[in-house]
């Protein structure tokens, strides 16, 4: 089953969720953010004993948002998330803006980041193989989020340049990020191995895989073509939910963080760690080495600096670099 594409819609919807979902699709905003949003709307409703939303008003968002941080414990990030998604509710969808809001605000602090050193992140990638170590690799080397790996098409990789396209990233934003020099040969073979599948697939009468419907409809036969295929092809054929055409799509993110998850613990890795460790570590080990954060902001796809800054807080172990007076000799 393909979980990461966007199920059709009835051309006139007239349930809830499903008109909200068409105006979402019209902002041309991120399926993740859609997800995100129609996630903590449905949790609203419920809280308030599915009363219909338009008949809530600021009253009822302060309540919910209250029960967030006081009940729920909820961290500061994911009250702000839920903001977010009910501000669009109202003000975008039903069109009856809230007035100044006042709430209890999460007090729940943001952790800061695990990290692997690089030979704690070198014994994990040593534990993984196939597709999976590539990914892991990807995303220790290159910066990159999980789904950002498994979604890359061929024509992603820019060998000339030395660089990767990331596209419709977090925000719904494209950047490049630099191919590290390790990586050309592993992805050069990546590239022929998911070419011969993609041969395979068309010879048996399928080969396409899934374009967004804008592009589908302006390159109607991009579907099919060598540049358009996922980097990581899925092992078998899914059934697209919104036309039941088979497809080969990208494999599962799923699959790669239990495959990543068994490795930390083969590594003997005791940290609270999973596979976005390696993102992280990947932006503290250019902090280390003295790169500006505005260009570490960059590669990661940060939308403000404040967020790459809490790297900061992570490098130089042991206290701001502070050599401790039990080191000394006695």
């Amino acid at each position: 089953m393909i979980l990461d594409v966007p199920p059709k819609l009835p051309e006139n919807p007239t349930r809830f969720m499903d008109q909200l979902r068409s105006l979402i699709r019209s902002r041309n905003l991120a399926y993740k953010t859609e997800q995100t949003y129609c996630h903590w709307i449905k949790r609203f409703i419920r809280f308030h004993g599915m009363q219909h939303p338009s008949t809530c008003a600021t009253k009822e968002v302060e309540q919910f948002l209250s029960h967030l941080a006081v009940q729920r414990n909820s961290s500061i990030s994911t009250q702000r998330t839920a903001l977010n998604a009910i501000v669009f509710l109202f003000r975008e969808f039903l069109q009856q803006p809230l007035d100044e809001l006042s709430f209890e605000l999460a007090r729940k602090p943001r952790r800061l980041p695990t990290v692997f050193t690089h030979d704690e992140a070198k014994a994990v990638i040593s534990h993984l193989e196939g597709a999976s170590q590539l990914v892991a690799r990807l995303m220790y080397g290159s910066g990159l989020r999980i789904n950002e790996v498994l979604r890359l098409r061929v024509k992603d990789i820019d060998f000339g340049m030395q660089q990767i396209m990331v596209r419709s990233g977090k925000g719904n934003k494209d950047r490049t990020t630099l191919l590290p020099e390790s990586l050309l040969k592993p992805l050069e073979l990546q590239i022929e191995l998911c070419l011969v599948q993609h041969k395979q697939d068309l010879a048996s009468g399928h080969g396409e895989v899934y374009m967004p419907s804008a592009l589908n409809r302006k390159f109607p036969e991009a579907a099919k073509e060598p540049a358009w295929q996922y980097l990581f092809p899925a092992g078998k054929l899914s059934k697209d939910p919104r036309s039941n055409t088979l497809r080969r799509h990208h494999l599962l993110d799923r699959s790669v963080q239990r495959a990543i998850g068994a490795a930390i613990r083969e590594a003997g890795i005791y940290k609270q760690a999973n596979s976005h460790v390696l993102r992280h570590s990947f932006a503290t080990r250019l902090l280390e080495a003295g790169y500006d954060i505005r260009t570490i902001q960059k590669l990661l796809g940060h939308s403000d600096v404040r967020t790459t800054e809490i790297y900061t807080h992570v490098v130089r172990k042991g206290g701001f670099g502070v050599r401790s007076p039990v080191d000394e000799a006695f």
